[in-house]
């Protein structure tokens, strides 16, 4: 009996794929949030979606890093270029998404030398060539052994059971992630009278939502002002006048942290 050809993708395995995805996450998670220790002495949320310790955009740099680095010469220098444009491009592209469907800016580089739109900076690009050469000489390496070693020892229909289950719930997490923060922005906008881009649409869309009891009361329940600037404490928005505005500072009772050690 012939065996089902597993899908690959550029020859790496889908399942592989998501446990990059997953592994990286988490550990985007970790790197960010002892970064945000270290700078700002607080302990406070670094997580792109609403439930779980996983930062998406270190998800799909490592993915996209990984599948794209062997066509670059095996050479620290070449994987730092690698790196540097790729994460670049990603870290580009991610913040535009986010800017024009949701609304809103999860970064900020405009303070810092050499940037492109505020989205991109040398400094970080810089990082992201750093980052890769670290994780293609050291952690993935690394990583392959443990995927291997779970391959060997565990049922692949239950790790790919795992996986899928995995993923399924990042995708929905995903979703509710962005179907929260616009309505938390529209609140936010409405209910301060911030003068943005196209205002009516959203005093429009704030009335048809909290007009809707249902809707209100799942949203007052799930993703109130507290869980929201808990979760996403530097979110932020910028007025027709082009000025930032952190949606923390519109909500001064609500600490945009969980610890503060100095």
């Amino acid at each position: 009996m012939e065996t089902k050809k597993e899908k690959t993708i550029l020859g790496n395995s889908i399942w592989k794929i998501f446990f990059y995805f997953i592994i990286y996450s988490f550990f985007g998670y970790i790197i960010e949030t002892i970064f945000g220790i270290v700078t700002t002495g607080r302990f406070e949320s670094r997580q792109s979606f609403l439930y779980g310790p996983f930062l998406g955009i270190y998800g799909m740099g490592g993915v996209v890093l990984i599948i794209f680095i062997k066509y670059f010469r095996q050479n620290n220098l070449t994987i730092f270029i690698a790196g540097f444009i790729i994460g670049s491009l990603i870290e580009y592209i991610i913040s535009y998404v986010t800017d024009i469907f949701l609304h809103t800016q999860w970064w900020d580089y405009s303070d810092k030398i050499l940037n492109i739109n505020g989205r991109i900076c040398l400094l970080y690009s810089v990082f992201w060539g750093i980052l890769t050469v670290f994780l293609v000489k050291v952690i993935n390496p690394k990583i392959d052994k443990i995927y291997d070693k779970i391959i060997s020892r565990f049922n692949k229909r239950s790790i790919k059971i795992c996986l899928s289950i995995l993923i399924a719930f990042l995708a929905i997490d995903c979703v509710l992630t962005a179907y929260a923060q616009e309505k938390f922005i529209i609140r936010m906008v409405v209910e301060n009278d911030i003068n943005v881009e196209n205002l009516e649409e959203y005093k429009k869309e704030y009335e048809k939502t909290y007009n809707n009891k249902i809707i209100s009361k799942i949203i007052n329940t799930l993703w109130n002002n507290e869980k929201m600037i808990k979760t996403f404490p530097n979110i932020k928005i910028e007025d027709i006048q082009g000025n930032t505005i952190y949606l923390n500072t519109l909500l001064p009772e609500i600490k945009p942290y969980y610890i503060k050690f100095f």
